[in-house]
């Protein structure tokens, strides 16, 4: 009977999945490790994990207690209703120069409530849909008058 040594890893093979739900900052993550003794073990176990997790709901229930999580914070408590600060001409103002209102123009698609995204020189709301094939083309912000906007 051969027994392998005290140092050798039991399993010396593994890979981590990292399953995002959405694009955006906030958005869930579900991230298991996949640990065998062989790479092949391993590429096995991945396609049986991804696959019992789409089978048995876990990534749609995971993405829904998530949004319900960020629904319950954002819609109460004392940091939630806070209007949002910026530093500007070395003073400490309001955010957007509004007292921190809510976008307006088209901030909702057919799938949804668009997620809000800043550049250097652009801000715009995007489609929350999955899947790039499904998304509705952004809204832009004007600059003139602050609404955001889908361009045709």
């Amino acid at each position: 009977m051969t027994t392998a040594p005290a140092s050798a890893a039991p399993n010396p093979f593994r890979v981590g999945l990292t399953f995002k739900a959405a694009s955006g900052f906030d958005a869930e993550w579900i991230t298991p490790t996949i640990y065998g003794g062989t790479a092949d073990e391993v590429a096995r176990r991945s396609v049986e994990l991804m696959t019992a997790l789409r089978e048995h709901g876990v990534i749609e229930m995971a993405s829904k207690a998530a949004a319900y999580t960020r629904d319950q914070y954002k819609g109460g408590g004392q940091a939630a209703k806070a209007t949002p600060k910026k530093f500007e001409g070395g003073r400490v103002v309001a955010a957007g120069g509004d007292g921190g209102s809510a976008p307006e123009g088209d901030v909702t698609c057919v799938h949804g409530q668009r997620t809000h995204r800043t550049g250097a020189t652009w801000e715009a709301m995007f489609c929350p849909a999955r899947e790039k094939s499904e998304q509705c083309p952004p809204a832009w912000k004007d600059k003139k008058t602050g609404r955001f906007v889908v361009k045709s």
